[in-house]
């Protein structure tokens, strides 16, 4: 069998940021005694990115464990990790004392209320940049980039290292879907990154992957969706109540913004506590995460792209507010909320 020729390296990547001093700044944060822990809010861009922080530290650390603050629930992802074995764990507050230095990729501090409770070594991201200002001994937070996945393999690439079967598989997914395979805001580094590992990535694998949407048990979601819509001129809102995942508010946002006149989609459930709104929309003179971090940042964690959003505000903070939680409460509150916008 025929040895498929060399990856072209990510040129374009190297004349912006000079990706070996930030490898080797990076890399001197830590020493042969550490055991690291990288969490990571597990989407395909983050499971990549971690990966690949665990790979650039490999033989330069005691251990490195992939931390994930919730389950795999998309249907999508799960097939990702078991068709690849990947090394992911469940983390508990409990459980950080074990760890000397910490990690967080394709996040930042203020997204998560479990993150911001962790004095984080290093930052790497393509998220804007939260308020309060990311702090930590490295930041690398470029938020013109279409994939966290894109800024790493940078880094790969700054390391001379050839990334495995595996890892490029984890990469390339990585990039498509935080580009939605370049529909969405994409560079030039982002498509460059793509033509390195798109020969040395099982495409069988990424085929299962990419089909494995949706279980029958998550239709129950969209009948209600479509129950509870409410459209206001160009936006279209609809609260589940209680979910199992809110994976499943994301594939309905996405789903609801391919109908004709809609530009914003904003869906939002109760998970583990909390009330997530996640927000999706065209992309044509709009800013989603600001508008979320300015709508929702001051009682909850918020934030995202132009085109995509997410806020996480806790119940206890919204019952203060709304007092009794009911549907119909909850919905008029975000309508409130994102009527300014």
């Amino acid at each position: 069998m025929k040895r498929p020729a060399d990856p072209p390296s990510i040129q374009t990547a190297r004349e912006c940021g000079a990706p070996r001093e930030k490898l080797d700044a990076f890399r001197s944060l830590f020493h042969s005694s550490d055991q690291v822990l990288i969490t990571i809010d597990p989407d395909p861009d983050a499971i990549a990115s971690a990966l690949t922080v665990k790979r650039l530290l490999w033989h330069k650390v005691q251990s490195v464990t992939i931390g994930m603050i919730r389950p795999i629930r998309r249907l999508n992802n799960i097939t990702m990790v078991r068709l690849l074995r990947l090394p992911l764990v469940m983390i508990k507050q409990d459980q950080l004392t074990r760890y000397d230095k910490f990690v967080v990729v394709d996040s930042q501090p203020a997204h998560n209320a479990f993150f911001q409770r962790i004095s984080y070594t290093a930052v790497i991201d393509h998220h804007p940049v939260s308020a309060p200002p990311v702090e930590a001994a490295f930041v690398d937070v470029r938020d013109e980039y279409g994939a966290t996945s894109t800024i790493l393999l940078e880094y790969l690439d700054a390391a001379g290292i050839r990334p495995s079967r595996t890892l490029a598989t984890t990469l390339l997914y990585g990039i498509k879907t935080d580009t939605r395979s370049f529909e969405r805001h994409t560079i030039l580094q982002d498509i460059e990154a793509f033509r390195c590992l798109f020969p040395l990535a099982d495409h069988n694998v990424l085929r299962k992957i990419e089909i494995s949407d949706l279980s029958l048990k998550d239709l129950k979601f969209f009948h209600k969706a479509f129950d509870r819509k409410h459209v206001v001129k160009d936006r279209i809102f609809a609260h589940l109540d209680e979910v199992t995942t809110s994976d499943i508010l994301v594939e309905i946002a996405e789903f609801f913004l391919k109908i004709h006149d809609i530009t914003w989609s904003i869906i939002s459930g109760i998970h583990e506590e909390s009330l997530v709104i996640v927000v999706r929309n065209d992309g044509y003179r709009k800013d989603a995460g600001r508008i979320m971090r300015k709508a929702f940042g001051n009682i909850g964690c918020a934030g995202g792209h132009h085109t995509m959003a997410r806020a996480e505000i806790p119940l206890s903070n919204l019952s203060k507010l709304l007092g009794k939680l009911g549907s119909t409460a909850i919905e008029r509150f975000i309508r409130k909320q994102l009527s300014p916008f």
